[in-house]
């Protein structure tokens, strides 16, 4: 049967909405341009991209909804249904695979009772399987609303989501403290950070990634040793080790390898 036309945002929220919309529209020439941001916008709202949420972008850009659900269909950053505070996306791609990400992905389904792309039953947490976010230094790489945790075991990925339906702080491995969905679907959308500290919070890439820059400038990259984590691990210059740590294999039969100087 065909769906009944999507009802309109309350009037008092399509007012707030269309205030923000003509903000980021405004940044473009075209306006055309401004349909991610906008979606972003309305995933901010209702935490989803929602019927309604598209009929309103394709309102204020001149476009139909055809154009604006092929697009909000085409990126996985956008959600078509509602979920949970916290994205828990686990890369499940070839390094962190080996590394150990099956093996973490197949823990937390069991141990939220959730499939991939579900949602537990307290709203808290959707659980996603997510291919490469380009931080294999770190692998097996966790993310939460797509900050980054590194370095992850499945004994730590339980910690981490139980710690997220209890409402503890977590703070990631690296990058900008943790929030809400809605919140950083509205940051994605282009407004600002305002927390205290969250815009200056950074995270580079690792060691390994960077040797090849090095090489280009000319220097030497100092050898770093790869320790298990919490080892209290530094490198020969004193300072604390950033290289990625020992981690679970897929396979508990097969556990990683022994220790190696970066770059073996």
């Amino acid at each position: 049967m065909p769906q009944l036309p999507a009802p309109d945002y309350p009037a008092d929220v399509r007012a707030r909405l269309e205030a923000d919309a003509k903000e980021i529209i405004g940044r473009y020439p075209g306006s055309r341009s401004a349909l991610l941001p906008l979606l972003h916008l309305v995933q901010s709202e209702e935490g989803f991209v929602s019927r309604t949420g598209m009929a309103f972008c394709a309102e204020l850009l001149d476009l139909t909804t055809a154009e604006v659900t092929a697009v909000a269909t085409f990126y996985s950053m956008y959600r078509r249904k509602q979920g949970g505070d916290y994205q828990v996306g686990v890369c499940t791609n070839t390094l962190c695979a080996v590394m150990g990400g099956d093996a973490i992905f197949d823990a937390l389904k069991e141990h939220l009772g959730v499939g991939n792309n579900e949602t537990t039953e307290d709203g808290k947490v959707t659980l996603e399987h997510i291919e490469c976010n380009a931080a294999c230094d770190f692998a097996p790489v966790v993310m939460v609303n797509w900050e980054f945790f590194d370095n992850q075991t499945p004994d730590s990925a339980r910690r981490l989501v139980d710690d997220l339906r209890e409402g503890q702080t977590v703070q990631p491995t690296r990058g900008a403290p943790l929030c809400t969905y809605k919140e950083t679907a509205r940051i994605l959308a282009g407004f600002p950070d305002e927390r205290p500290g969250a815009v200056e919070a950074t995270g580079g890439a690792g060691p390994a990634s960077l040797i090849g820059l090095r090489l280009a400038k000319g220097e030497t990259p100092e050898p770093r040793v790869v320790r298990p984590r919490d080892s209290g691990a530094t490198s020969p210059s004193g300072t604390p080790e950033t290289s990625p740590q020992q981690t679970s294999a897929s396979d508990p039969d097969h556990p990683a390898g022994p220790a190696a100087e970066e770059g073996e």
